[in-house]
């Protein structure tokens, strides 16, 4: 049996009525390990911004702190950087993703292997609660509502991360199914209309549904209890086989209920074992090389960078970083060099290069 509880919000995740349904989620969580992904807005130009708001939202609302995880773009950054994306996430237990693009989102995603990495969040008994253009990312296939809404794209599908398989739920899964912004013409189903969304249903394998998300709606999957509820201020929808069952708000409804494929097998989420070496020997798995090499080097520039409760000083983890750094210069490896470096400055640690050597210092924020 799989784990965990997938939230799939259909818009207004910081709206002051979102906040109880926040916290029922958060409650079910002993210690909270957050992080909140910047992906689908990644194109835009005040991401830093976005990133801030969220985090505020759930500090000043929830008393949670989310830390985040950035990746704007895939093809623009290092394998390195990947990897401590990957990082972030294997130590979360809260996961959350929101507004933007869907399909600029599976873009970066899908390459990165994210769904993977939210199986284990889910097998760890954690949570992923995604809303609105991240929310359309989970299903078996994903709309892409931008290009069809603003673009005049015909219809089509792009592969989703396919999380609700976990479930037994083959599916695509359209948030805002209620929006009525357009006023004088037909702005329901994520802005779609309903002529689209049923030529985009038409397109779909007859054994996948279509699960629709009212705006200020959270759908939430408790796998462990193997059941769905809906809460917030609509319903949700169930549309398969040219009909459509209505999910109220109430007692929760069992998957078997909904369930149209064999749920995906559990993950088994061994521990990493970067999280029990010293620095030191960390140091040593960079310095030597080799497929781990890169895992251990994201690990160091995580510690380093965040410090505090659960983490060692950062000395000695800076000193590993740049004890590489000299072994990387000294094979006259300069755009690895750059790239250690780059890390190191982009985490507020500022590295000199002198006559007597290379000192670094805490960059006050």
């Amino acid at each position: 049996m799989s784990h965990g509880t997938i939230v799939i919000l259909g818009s207004g995740e910081t709206a002051p009525g979102m906040v109880k349904v926040h916290r029922v989620i958060l409650d079910s969580l002993e210690t909270v390990r957050g992080v909140t992904l910047d992906t689908p807005y990644g194109f835009q130009e005040n991401v830093p911004q976005l990133t801030e708001k969220i985090i505020s939202f759930f500090a000043t609302s929830l008393t949670t702190t989310l830390n985040p995880a950035s990746l704007t773009s895939f093809e623009k950054t290092t394998e390195l950087q990947h990897e401590i994306f990957r990082d972030l996430l294997r130590n979360a237990n809260y996961a959350f993703a929101g507004p933007g693009s869907p399909s600029y989102a599976l873009k970066q995603w899908l390459p990165l292997g994210l769904g993977e990495l939210l199986e284990d969040v889910l097998a760890r008994d954690g949570v992923v609660c995604f809303s609105s253009a991240a929310a359309l990312t989970l299903g078996e296939r994903t709309a892409p509502i931008y290009e069809m809404y603003k673009v005049g794209d015909p219809p089509s599908w792009l592969p989703g991360l396919d999380l609700l398989r976990v479930a037994g739920l083959r599916c695509a899964i359209i948030p805002h199914f209620d929006n009525a912004e357009g006023g004088n013409h037909d702005t329901r189903f994520c802005y779609l209309g309903e002529p689209r969304l049923l030529r985009l249903e038409a397109l779909l394998d007859p054994e996948v549904a279509v699960l629709g998300v009212d705006e200020h709606t959270a759908v939430i999957i408790n796998l462990t209890a193997d059941s769905l509820e809906v809460r917030g201020r609509g319903a949700a929808y169930w549309r398969s086989g040219g009909t459509q069952r209505t999910l109220e708000q109430g007692a929760p409804i069992p998957l078997s209920a909904l369930r149209n494929s064999p749920p995906r097998p559990a993950r088994t989420v061994e521990v990493d074992s970067a999280w029990l070496e010293t620095p030191e020997s960390l140091g040593e798995i960079v310095l030597t090389g080799g497929p781990d090499a890169t895992v251990a080097l994201a690990r160091l520039v995580q510690m380093a960078a965040t410090g505090g409760a659960g983490f060692i000083d950062a000395a000695p983890l800076v000193d590993g970083i740049l004890a590489a750094r000299a072994v990387a210069r000294a094979a006259k490896l300069f755009d690895l060099s750059d790239q250690l470096r780059d890390l190191l400055t982009n985490n507020a640690i500022e590295v000199s290069d002198t006559a007597d050597g290379v000192t670094w210092s805490l960059r006050s924020e």
